[in-house]
């Protein structure tokens, strides 16, 4: 579905990401896990071409999309949940998940996706005229997850869903993202709670100092003595 070849991104100077190769099959998920600074974060921001690479290709279903703009990005089927939500504070929980439609036109189509929003998260529909700033943070996180499937995407990019939540509610987070999964949607992960990410993941990769290091199946890298050191606590 997707494959990042020798893919290197610039901040100014600084190599940010440099060569990374990895591949995402339809119906996966995938995680690419490593500390602070790996240039995991950039990589995402690539695909869904918020940043522009300085080398290398991005193919999606076929075509490369790595001079494509962000909302023609979207209109292809990746939508991203952005590291610390930036949901719309103001806007009400139901603006919010229209925001995420934007490129829909057909207002019948909207309603049914958002049914079908609130049949999967009901605690979305508690609050659906809520402001979306007074959600508690697992709330919030399940918002901006919403509001990124309203476009009904074939690939979802995450990252880092589960910063700042209670243990019950990344518990939570990560069932949802399952489900999200075993309905269609292809996920690709980015998690600092590498034992979770490992624990639903069919593959991944190990990022540092933005190369690939290692991959394997989330399995082998969970067994793996080198990510328990570094990434486990082990």
């Amino acid at each position: 579905m997707l494959t990042v070849n020798d893919l290197s991104v610039n901040y100014g100077v600084i190599n940010a990401v440099k060569k990374v190769s990895f591949e995402i099959d339809e119906g996966e998920i995938v995680s690419l896990i490593g500390s602070n600074g790996a240039g995991k974060t950039t990589i995402l921001k690539t695909i869904s071409g918020l940043l522009r690479p300085k080398n290398g290709e991005i193919t999606y279903l076929g075509t490369n999309i790595k001079r494509h703009g962000a909302p023609r990005i979207v209109a292809e089927g990746i939508s991203q949940v952005p590291e610390g939500r930036h949901i719309f504070p103001g806007m009400s929980v139901k603006e919010n998940l229209q925001m995420g439609a934007f490129l829909i036109k057909n207002k019948a189509k909207i309603k049914a996706n958002l049914d079908e929003i609130f049949e999967r998260f009901p605690i979305l529909k508690d609050r659906i005229n809520q402001d979306a700033a007074t959600l508690s943070g697992g709330e919030q996180q399940m918002l901006a997850m919403a509001r990124a499937l309203m476009a009904k995407p074939k690939l979802i990019l995450l990252d880092e869903p589960s910063m700042g939540l209670s243990p019950i509610f990344i518990n939570e987070i990560f069932d949802i993202i399952q489900k999200i999964n075993q309905q269609g949607t292809t996920v690709l992960l980015i998690e600092q709670n590498a034992k979770k990410a490992l624990s639903i993941s069919d593959r991944a990769y190990v990022l540092a100092s933005g190369e690939v290091k290692m991959t394997g199946s989330g399995k082998e890298l969970l067994a793996n003595v080198e990510v328990q050191k570094a990434y486990l606590g082990g």
